[in-house]
């Protein structure tokens, strides 16, 4: 890799993938380049390619060789955009999102979710079912990268994700807002469809291996569980995030 290309992607963050960089150039946030593959042009990297000029974003060809080499997903479908660092927020424009659509809050709190795949899904599964905010901590867990913007299909730019010290306190952040906190765990009696998952709400999704750490779990206000009839006895942590934050979503509207 070029020595430009190596002090280029040290201080910024890159998004690979057509969809995601699509999505991106839909967001209208800033995007300092665009890599694309030389030779053929086709489908919608045609489309990529005029967003980025009509919004006069510098496009540069490289060999698709030297795009795998920039790659940080092994799967860049010819196109790479370099942006600046991930923005993230605070809780309280988190809270602030809920407001402004004068909606109950309904936010994600991820307790330590290290692989960049499930973070991915999950920001996926939240944007679409309309959280107003993820909280993540900042150590032992995956952070927004390339990967993650990618898995989520663009949803990192439209998510608002704070990034926090300590989801203990979040947590207590959160409960001073007024929201009520949903933890998950196998170790409970409570189906998730039987608890009211409606009004001011945080759903905590523990680690992939360990699940909920013992001190969040003691500050969630309730415990749910996913019922599991087969041998194997747990989902994903991505699957399990979709499931209860669905039926937050099926609940909530049954109010309107």
């Amino acid at each position: 890799m070029e020595k430009n290309q190596n002090k280029e992607t040290k201080y910024n963050d890159q998004i690979e993938g057509r969809n995601a960089v699509l999505e991106l150039l839909e967001s209208k946030k800033d995007i300092n380049k665009i890599y694309i593959a030389k030779g053929e042009k086709h489908g919608s990297i045609n489309k990529i390619i005029a967003k980025a000029r009509e919004a006069k974003i510098v496009l540069v060809e490289k060999d698709r060789r030297q795009l795998n080499e920039m790659s940080q997903t092994g799967n860049n479908q010819g196109v790479i955009a370099i942006v600046p660092p991930f923005d993230y927020c605070e809780i309280e424009d988190v809270l602030e999102e809920a407001k402004r659509k004068n909606e109950d809050a309904f936010v994600v709190i991820l307790d330590g979710i290290e692989d960049p795949h499930n973070l991915g899904a999950i920001l996926r599964t939240a944007e679409t079912a309309g959280v107003h905010g993820i909280i993540i901590p900042k150590r032992r867990a995956a952070s927004v990268n390339s990967t993650v913007s990618k898995v989520s299909a663009g949803a990192t730019e439209y998510l608002k994700i704070a990034r926090v010290n300590n989801i203990t306190d979040a947590i207590q952040k959160l409960k001073d807002a007024g929201l009520w906190i949903c933890g998950t765990d196998m170790e409970t009696k409570t189906y998730y469809y039987d608890q009211d998952l409606t009004g001011p709400l945080g759903i905590v999704i523990g680690s992939e291996g360990s699940g909920m750490s013992n001190k969040v779990k003691n500050n969630c206000d309730f415990i749910v569980k996913i019922p599991m009839k087969g041998k194997i006895t747990s989902l994903n942590a991505s699957v399990s995030a979709g499931i209860v934050i669905y039926e937050a979503v099926k609940q909530r509207s049954r109010k309107l």
